[in-house]
């Protein structure tokens, strides 16, 4: 069982409602050992008809995580950082983040949210595209750049985003039509030592697999990489620990026997 879930928002996230501490309290009657808050950051976010900013007040954020920490902390061991959404044209900005606020979290995970100013979400970036292919190879591309821009993570967030949002039916994904641009990504990331999400919100919209999906993870054990984290994307208490039972035989298969949580910004290895 998996009882450490990294990657989780509340209502300091402009797309939840859910306050901090109901999510605490599901950890606990879920039987978490601990759990990591990875509040939204995005500078420079597109408007959308919600007029979300995904900004984040960081005072309020950290006032209430260490008021509920010394609350529950002898039930759960709690955590926190950031998700930063990260476009290759903010670098500036995300070093301003760092270096203002960067030091008070454990673990930062570095996501691809948005793409020449459209997040995927919205259902518009396909369209710009002749063909799925076309923007998904585009979208890795993007991808490979944000994590030259910006160092100082952790973790890269469900590095297959988009597939959850492509239109219409799912084109399937074959790793070799994008193999360059994948193992390019995967490289990168082993060679600077920073750890592969295993997001399960891409069993919670209906994939199957988690983002990304097995034959990019298995990719990245076939090129050396070892370091995943865990995290359940969850935005409502209910879907805290999303699926997490499936997840040690499914990785065993693709040949982990750990992972890892942050803790300071160091990791922490725990056996599947």
């Amino acid at each position: 069982m998996i009882k450490t879930d990294s990657h989780i928002h509340t209502s300091f996230s402009s797309d939840s409602d859910a306050s901090m501490e109901s999510m605490i309290l599901a950890g606990i009657e879920k039987g978490l050992d601990s759990m990591c808050f990875t509040e939204h950051f995005d500078p420079c976010f597109p408007i959308t008809e919600e007029d979300l900013d995904f900004l984040l007040d960081f005072d309020a954020y950290e006032n209430t995580f260490h008021s509920l920490k010394e609350r529950y902390g002898d039930q759960i061991d709690l955590y926190h950082g950031v998700e930063l959404g990260v476009q290759n044209h903010i670098q500036k900005e995300c070093m301003e983040f760092f270096n203002t606020y960067g030091s008070r979290y454990d673990f930062i995970i570095n996501s691809t949210h948005v793409i020449d100013n459209q997040d995927p979400y919205y259902g518009t970036y396909f369209k710009s595209f002749q063909t799925p292919k076309e923007a998904i190879t585009h979208y890795y591309e993007v991808l490979y750049e944000n994590l030259k821009v910006f160092h100082d993570y952790q973790s890269v967030g469900h590095l297959d985003y988009l597939c959850r949002y492509e239109p219409g039916e799912r084109t399937p994904f074959l790793y070799k039509d994008y193999s360059e641009i994948i193992d390019a990504i995967l490289s990168h990331l082993i060679r600077h030592d920073k750890a592969l999400e295993i997001n399960t919100a891409g069993w919670k919209y209906g994939m199957t697999d988690p983002n990304p999906n097995r034959q990019i993870i298995s990719r990245y054990r076939e090129l050396g990489g070892k370091m995943i984290t865990i995290g359940s994307d969850g935005h409502k208490p209910e879907h805290l620990a999303y699926d997490f039972h499936h997840l040690p035989e499914f990785l065993k298969s693709l040949g982990f026997d750990s992972y890892l949580y942050y803790k300071k910004k160091q990791p922490q290895e725990i056996p599947l």
